[in-house]
Order: C-alpha cells, then structure tokens, then sequence
C-alpha cells in the first residue's frame, strides 16, 4: 500500500539508551561454541557491545525520563501535545495502555490523542505514518511519537542468535504540520502467513506462562531457550528481507520520482550487521549512504533502531543541514515500511543516557 502526506515535517528527535552496557565477549561463555567459533560470529555479525535495562525498568520509565529532559530544556510543552502515539512490544501492562501510564506520570492535558502500536521492527515507520494520519485532524498539530522496547527481557541469555544482538532503549519523535513542506512518500506491507518466523510463544491469551513455559529447551543450532523468550527462524527472516525490501524501495522511489542516487541517506531497521550489509550489497548502496554500525554498539532495539540510528549518525547536522532520507523497517509480524522524506533544521536530535 502506498501513502503520501502533504504538509508535515518532523521537528526532532530523541533517543534515550539504558544505563547498563553488556560486552560479548562478557557472555562468551554463556554459548556452545568455541572462543574461536564465537569471535568469528562477532565479526559477522556485529556483535560487541549492547546497551539493557535494569530489572524492574519498564518502558514507561525511559519514555517519561526523555520526555522530562525535554520538557526541562523547553524543547517541548506539555500543553502543545495533541497526541501521543506509542509503538511497542514490551508494554508495562496488559491493560492498561502504556500510554495512558504515560500521560498519568506526565499531568498530561485531557484533550488528547493516546493509544499503543503492537509493532515491532517496522514500527518507526508505521508510528510515522500514524502520526501523519492524525496531523490531517485540525484540532491535532502536534504528535509525540514513542518507540520503546525492552526486549532483552525476553530473550534466553544462552540463546546466541539473539542474546547478543538484542538491546533495550527509546526513541521521541515530534511530528508536526508545516505548510511549506515537501511531499513525504510511504508503503506498507505484511504478510501474516509468516507470522511464526519471529514470535514469543508462550506468555499472552492464547499460551499463558507456567513453569512449563519457563524450562530451558535445546534446539538445533544448540540455542537453549523457553517458550516464553524470543523464537527466530533466522533464516526465514534473513531471506524475507532480501526478497521483499528491495522491490519495496524502487517502487516507492519510483512512486516520487525519484533515484537512489539521489538519496543522502537509507536509514534501515538495524537487525545485525551481516543482514544490513547482504540488503546494501543487493541494492547497489555504500555503507557510507546505508550506516550499519548501530548494534556493534547498543544492540537491536527493535523499532528503535531507526531513530537512534539517525541521532547516532546525523545528530547535529541535521540541526543545521538538510537531508532526503529513505527509511525503512522490516521484522515480525511479517510486516515491512518505508517512508521518502526530507528531514533536516530540527529543534533537537540527539542521545541521551537513562538515569535511574
């Protein structure tokens, strides 16, 4: 499906990264694999260095302390929020909404827009075009999108296909009318009938955790992990984002008229390092206009990746300066979006550090 929007722009970013930093080689021994055998993985894959929360940290608590620091620097106004949009997989509660936590801790207005995304690794983009969506209200001019998960919470730690990628953190985007913007160009996709590649089994309505739940099972790459952790068929994922990204990204440029040489910057969802580097290969794309140096460094955060990913590699410049950036999301569900939009002069796009 492809969307456009008209008179939009987003005016800063902000992204909030755990306190606690976890190094690989710090957990080397947690896998069935020699040292030799998982320092050549690090090396494909990306692994070093992730950033997690601490027990009992909840995604509430990283969204409220960057919207603090916002609203302490007076980047933004409590009373200029017209919505607030949460894209997450992690929520503090069944019910209620975590935005609706939010909003409590915050003093937030009562004339106000909130409600959760259940969405993953394409959720920047989704939240985006929801923000967009809302912005054609003419009592909404001012979005606060929130992408946070904690998913290191929900992965075996002597699962080595995801316990060394998987990272915490959150992401603030301000997303707001302008009448002189340019067109912003969008697809979305999904298909269901792979929703088993990525999934957490155990743990919701349909398979309640028990202890049963809980117990430690090898497979057959010999990963220990329960049904109530993270379950990826690596190589389903892997070959579903070769054969459906692409495509996606020469239809949507072609829906702009647009080229990828044309394009500063394609800033992808960050799953590893070898699967980033495969999709710029296939796409003709340098490192240097594809950056794929975000999970070496705090880990895949899901939905989070992008927008720390942008304050990571751009920050200060696109205070000042102005970029045409493709973004664009890819993981469970299956579900895969990308947006074409030029992004640039933002009040703020920055990282900060959580502080309990």
């Amino acid at each position: 499906m492809n969307l456009k929007f008209k008179n939009k722009k987003i005016t800063g970013i902000l992204a909030v990264l755990p306190e606690k930093e976890i190094k690989f080689e710090d957990e080397i021994d947690n896998y069935e694999f020699t040292r030799r055998q998982s320092m050549k993985l690090k090396l494909v894959m990306g692994f070093n260095k992730r950033r997690v929360v601490n027990k009992g940290t909840t995604i509430s608590d990283l969204c409220v302390f960057g919207l603090n620091h916002l609203f302490d620097r007076k980047l933004l106004r409590k009373e200029d929020i017209d919505a607030l949009i949460l894209v997450t997989q992690s929520p503090d509660y069944f019910m209620p909404a975590t935005t609706h936590i939010i909003h409590g801790r915050l003093g937030l207005k009562q004339d106000i827009y909130c409600s959760d995304i259940n969405q993953g690794c394409a959720g920047y983009s989704y939240g985006l075009n929801q923000a967009f969506m809302l912005l054609e209200q003419d009592k909404i001019n001012k979005v606060v999108l929130l992408n946070a998960d904690i998913l290191s919470t929900k992965v075996s730690e002597k699962d080595r296909s995801s316990g060394p990628l998987t990272g915490d953190g959150a992401a603030i985007t301000i997303v707001e009318n302008d009448p002189d913007g340019k067109t912003i160009y969008g697809s979305v996709k999904s298909d269901g009938t792979g929703a088993d590649a990525l999934i957490i089994p155990a743990g919701a309505f349909k398979l309640p955790s028990t202890e049963k739940t809980a117990e430690l099972v090898k497979d057959k790459a010999g990963n220990y992990k329960a049904l109530d952790h993270i379950d990826m068929k690596g190589d389903e994922v892997f070959n579903f984002v070769q054969r459906e990204v692409p495509p996606m990204i020469n239809d949507l440029l072609d829906s702009a008229g647009s080229k990828k040489e044309e394009i500063d910057y394609f800033m992808f969802h960050q799953p590893n390092k070898f699967m980033v580097k495969q999709l710029s290969n296939v796409m003709g794309l340098s490192e240097e206009k594809m950056p794929n140096n975000l999970v070496e460094n705090f880990g895949n955060s899901a939905s989070v990746t992008i927008p720390t990913l942008i304050s990571f590699n751009l920050g200060q410049r696109l205070k000042k300066e102005s970029f045409l950036i493709c973004i664009c999301g890819f993981g469970n569900g299956l579900s895969w979006s990308s947006l074409f939009l030029e992004m640039g002069n933002l009040d703020f796009c920055e990282t900060i550090d959580y502080d309990n």
